[in-house]
């Protein structure tokens, strides 16, 4: 605290008259109001970090630098242990919002102006705030990565689930942990993770801003996490409308600084990071809860417990051992208290029973057939005629599926298409133009997504597809190549695409 006084006693020339320790909140850093003797007051920073303090400095002079709205840096000692900033206020987004969670959810109109103001903000410290920025000036590392994805997972399951005394296959989990790790940084973009983007630092300040506070921990990283991280806090209780509503304009004002995903796209992808996030936020509940018995964290575990119940209703995560682990830890009778009311339940529930899952060296990897592993994949996609008949599998697993395409719109059934194929460019115009093979082929997509990726994590070998119309000319053929294409271009492995009744087979070869 000293070292903070003969700081603000340099920069400002005579010691401060007034001196206020403000709330501290996860980290060691701790927060002290100053107010000289004209009742100007300045925000004084300790920290035990010099390179937390770096980061911090560094990412306010370069957002300042991009017109974005960060609090200016006055000052910093010599050993870089404090710092001086500008005083943005007293009021938070979160003191703002307080009516709203207070009422259970129920914002008022003001209240929802401020977080719509908010989240159109967001895509401009992450977009704008990323030109030229120096990323080797991140703490505690540059960039988000599988690493990192690993370190929070761990620190959830050694600081949250090892506490609440939940059975789990170590080895299971830990397989679960890599998949999902990999999807997570499956996409890389240039943009600023903001990584605590959280409504107590927001200020709004004397012209009612708002202006970000705390991005000493933001790195390069998928922008979806700070969108998570937002609107799935855990105390916010904000309503699932509301929350539709501001994805939509994070999604839109997002478009203004860079080429976004398709809507499909970009949910899916959020549907990822929120779960990340919330198990990332117990882990930290835990260990500031549990191990260093703050109040407010405990408090803050059953919110978040309901959160993850939500999630994990809408089952979409292609992790079977963790979301089952996830479920029961939902069951757990010390979670059945929700804002202190019990959840009465009509078929009530009970723990899994001790050592169900009891780890061992001896399991082995974390698979599920004397068929994992094999590998690599090759997908074989057919179009046919029903008239013909299915066409066989060959390889003798009897996997995968049959899509009947004979509720599109026929272009057979006209003059100029009849001797031509799927394959010929006017046949693709008219289909394409009519609309309607592609919206079928967006619910085939997703389907065979899904399948294809989980066959590649398990390394089967062997994954069939056929398409099947009238006469196997237009419909089928289209839709057959479409796929093939599809696969190889987004996963890479080796596709057989084999237009039956038109004698027609090419093998589009596995990328690197």
């Amino acid at each position: 605290m000293q070292r903070l006084l003969d700081l603000y006693k340099s920069w400002h020339g005579e010691e401060p008259c007034g001196v206020e320790k403000l709330p501290g909140a996860g980290s060691n850093r701790e927060y002290y109001r100053l107010t000289d003797r004209k009742g100007s007051s300045v925000i004084g920073v300790t920290g035990t970090s010099r390179d937390e303090n770096r980061a911090f400095i560094y990412l306010s002079g370069h957002f300042a630098h991009r017109q974005l709205p960060v609090p200016e840096v006055l000052a910093v000692s010599d050993d870089g242990y404090c710092y001086i900033q500008e005083d943005l206020g007293r009021t938070s987004l979160f003191d703002a919002l307080r009516g709203g969670r207070d009422a259970g959810g129920r914002y008022n109109k003001r209240e929802k102006e401020l977080l719509v103001k908010t989240i159109r903000r967001l895509p401009e410290i992450q977009m704008r705030g990323a030109g030229g920025l120096d990323w080797s000036m991140c703490y505690p590392q540059p960039e988000f990565d599988e690493d990192n994805v690993l370190f929070d997972l761990n620190y959830f399951k050694y600081c949250f689930l090892k506490p609440v005394g939940l059975d789990f296959h170590e080895l299971k989990l830990e397989a679960n942990f890599r998949l999902f790790a990999k999807d997570l940084t499956a996409e890389t973009t240039e943009s600023f993770m903001y990584r605590d983007f959280q409504a107590r630092n927001i200020m709004l300040g004397a012209d009612g801003g708002p202006f970000f506070i705390d991005f000493q921990g933001g790195r390069k990283g998928p922008y979806y996490y700070d969108v998570a991280s937002f609107l799935w806090q855990a105390s916010a209780k904000y309503p699932h409308k509301l929350r539709r509503e501001l994805v939509y304009e994070y999604y839109n004002s997002l478009k203004n600084y860079t080429e976004v995903p398709s809507v499909r796209h970009f949910v899916e992808r959020l549907c990822l990071f929120v779960l990340f996030r919330t198990m990332q936020v117990l882990g930290a509940y835990g260990f500031r809860g549990y191990f260093e018995r703050k109040k407010h964290f405990i408090d803050s575990i059953p919110p978040a417990m309901q959160n993850l119940r939500e999630l994990l209703e809408l089952d979409v995560f292609p992790y079977p051992y963790m979301v089952d682990m996830l479920k029961r830890l939902t069951r757990l009778p010390q979670f059945s208290m929700i804002e202190g009311t019990v959840q009465n339940r009509a078929d009530g529930f009970r723990t899994a029973d001790s050592n169900v899952y009891k780890a061992h060296p001896a399991d082995g990897p974390a698979t599920f057939s004397k068929y994992d592993g094999k590998g690599p994949l090759v997908v074989r996609v057919y179009s046919f005629s029903y008239h013909k008949g299915i066409p066989e599998d060959n390889s003798g697993n009897g996997g995968g599926y049959v899509f009947d395409c004979r509720s599109t719109h026929n272009p057979g059934r006209y003059e100029p298409y009849k001797k031509l194929t799927g394959l010929d460019e006017p046949v693709i115009r008219f289909l394409e133009d009519d609309g309607e093979i592609l919206t079928f082929l967006e619910s085939v997509y997703k389907l065979a997504d899904a399948h294809v990726e989980r066959y590649i994590q398990r390394g089967f070998t062997s994954l069939m597809f056929c398409f099947g119309c009238t006469g196997g000319q237009h419909r089928s053929v289209y839709s057959a190549q479409h796929l093939a294409e599809h696969i190889n271009g987004k996963y890479g492995v080796e596709v057989h695409v084999c237009h039956r009744e038109q004698g027609i087979s090419r093998i589009l070869d596995a990328k690197r």
